[in-house]
């Protein structure tokens, strides 16, 4: 599945399902990305499959329900990368240098993986969130507002990737076939839905109470930096509320409820540069550093997380 031989490689959500039934069955565990992409992702799973949020990851700290904990073999890791052979995940970050696999993502359902990008092939790297990746797996196209289509939109930036990498974002519309992509991004190229970002969907952000942080990217016709969200379980209970009932009450979608935290794992998060990593090879280098998730965030860098090895904790 060599996408610099085969540019007009188009993937069939039924091939994809065919290998991660999982992703279409109800009532499952999962553990979000600590943001506002992973809160999103948890209203709309837990809206059209029921599946019970056990907890989130930042990637340096794992907070888990008791349910979770008990059944951490069954639990699903959603927006994350993470590498125990038995945790199922679904995100969007190149994970191979040179085409080596680690074998524990075999059972990650990720657009980078399927295509094969690896480190070299950044410009090619999947432009938007896990959210609309569902959509496409799901062939789930929501009823659209201007507040619920910002709402959609600002997962991962991913109106500034259709706005700022035109190209690679066609390309991808077109590899994730069958999808009406131009439904979900109506008018998102211009400067009236750039305008209504600003001044329609981050002030009922900020009324959250959520810190809203500036992004890597851009508007393009305005030049204004994006706004993203981070929260902390530990005392930003209420924001996450207020958050999951905007999202809830602009999409008609249900949030899920949020559990109690029987666990609080502390992890050491690490940067490296991918030729120190190349030298020892890959899977070397994972093993010998107890690597739990990582992600490669550009041509030169990886960032990792590894956890002390502690018999019943949730990475063994």
């Amino acid at each position: 599945m060599n996408t610099n031989q085969d540019s007009d490689l188009k993937l069939s959500p039924e091939d994809v399902l065919r290998d991660f039934p999982w992703i279409m069955e109800k009532d499952r565990l999962f553990i979000a990305s600590a943001d506002y992409d992973g809160l999103i992702c948890a209203v709309y799973l837990h809206h059209v499959l029921q599946w019970r949020l056990a907890g989130f990851y930042d990637l340096s700290t794992i907070w888990i329900s008791h349910e979770g904990t008990r059944n951490r073999d069954k639990v699903i890791w959603v927006d994350l990368n993470i590498l125990p052979r038995q945790g199922k995940a679904i995100g969007g970050q190149i994970i191979s240098i040179d085409g080596e696999l680690p074998a524990g993502f075999s059972s990650s359902c990720n657009p980078n993986i399927l295509m094969k990008l690896t480190a070299g092939d950044f410009q090619k790297k999947y432009p938007f969130s896990t959210l609309l990746f569902l959509f496409w797996l799901h062939r789930y196209l929501p009823t659209l507002t201007d507040l619920s289509r910002m709402l959609i939109l600002n997962s991962d930036a991913s109106w500034l990737k259709y706005q700022n990498y035109p190209e690679n974002s066609k390309r991808w519309m077109t590899i994730l076939s069958e999808y009406s992509w131009d439904v979900l991004f109506h008018r998102a190229n211009s400067a009236r839905f750039e305008n209504n970002i600003y001044s329609g969907l981050y002030p009922h952000l900020k009324e959250t109470g959520a810190g809203l942080t500036r992004g890597k990217l851009s508007g393009k016709f305005k030049n204004r930096g994006s706004c993203q969200i981070q929260i902390n379980p530990d005392w930003d209970t209420d924001i996450i509320y207020r958050l999951f009932a905007l999202i809830g009450n602009a999409t008609g979608w249900t949030p899920p409820g949020l559990p109690p935290f029987e666990k609080v794992i502390e992890g050491n998060r690490h940067k490296i540069k991918l030729t120190a990593v190349m030298k020892e090879g890959l899977n070397a280098f994972l093993k010998a550093n107890k690597v739990f998730s990582y992600a490669i965030t550009s041509p030169e860098t990886l960032n990792f997380t590894s956890f002390e090895s502690v018999k019943g904790s949730v990475t063994q």
